[in-house]
């Protein structure tokens, strides 16, 4: 016989599926609302279902004259690209800070901590100035470069390559590789639970990101989702919402898709022990 549930997991259970309920609500509202005519929005109806509900908002935005598509576009190409070198970059970086011995190695290590803990608002008026003297500006490179290291993330990968086993490195060394084999071949492939975990976080702040973008980018087919979502809106008004909440909904897929995709790995690994 299974052990009844006691009063106090079954208040806990309650409680979480009230506030789970309350926190996907307005997610369905949003795609709901991103088939409905704008009057019904507008009007204070918040009901999820319609019966004037059609694809119209989404045809229009995806239409020979919006840039919508082109956006998405840009931004998929910015966020895909500057994960791939965060990874590779952070991997490297955590690598070096863990598992190689070369002077000062634990000063860069400390001195990367404290630069966490400088805002990243400080670093706007900085930043903007090297990039117009490289003549980087209204350009991708100027997205992708200046977040193309994520000290969270090497610190994340710093902390597993810690616990990585000597012994597997002097086997492999022993086996005839090098140090370069060792990462890309033994090092890289066992991370990859924590690799995973760095990719989510490095795309979401890529395509994500506003305020880069913002201040960077001046041509308005350059523009990323998050830049032109709100260029869209400030053109009209702020009155189109039926169109900017279907919008939305085509900016949250990419981060749905690339969840399920790495959601086995995304809660493992920032720990290796005897099953890896």
């Amino acid at each position: 016989m299974k052990p009844k549930m006691s009063i106090g997991r079954f208040l806990m259970y309650a409680i979480l599926i009230i506030y789970a309920a309350f926190t996907l609500y307005p997610f369905l509202w949003m795609v709901a609302a991103s088939f409905k005519p704008l009057r019904e929005i507008v009007g204070g109806n918040m009901s999820l279902f319609s019966e004037n509900m059609s694809f119209e908002n989404y045809q229009t935005i995806f239409g020979h004259s919006s840039l919508f598509p082109r956006w998405f576009m840009n931004s998929l190409m910015i966020a895909t690209v500057g994960t791939v070198i965060n990874v590779f970059i952070n991997s490297m970086a955590g690598y070096s800070l863990s598992r190689l011995h070369f002077p000062g190695r634990d000063k860069i290590y400390h001195g990367l901590l404290l630069l966490m803990m400088i805002p990243g608002q400080v670093l706007l008026i900085p930043n903007y100035l090297l990039l117009k003297n490289f003549g980087m500006l209204d350009s991708y490179s100027a997205i992708i470069l200046p977040a193309a290291a994520n000290i969270g993330n090497i610190f994340l990968m710093r902390q597993f390559f810690v616990n990585f086993p000597k012994d597997v490195m002097e086997a492999a060394e022993i086996d005839g590789l090098s140090r370069y084999g060792v990462f890309f071949r033994i090092a890289m492939p066992l991370a990859r639970p924590t690799i995973a975990t760095t990719a989510i976080f490095g795309f979401m702040g890529f395509w994500n990101a506003f305020t880069a973008p913002m201040l960077y980018l001046k041509t308005d087919t350059k523009y990323t989702l998050t830049l032109g979502l709100q260029s869209f809106q400030s053109q009209n008004a702020g009155t189109m919402w039926n169109q900017v909440m279907a919008a939305a909904c085509i900016s949250v897929i990419p981060i749905i898709i690339l969840y399920l995709v790495f959601n086995k790995f995304f809660l493992v690994g920032l720990r290796m022990d005897g099953e890896k």
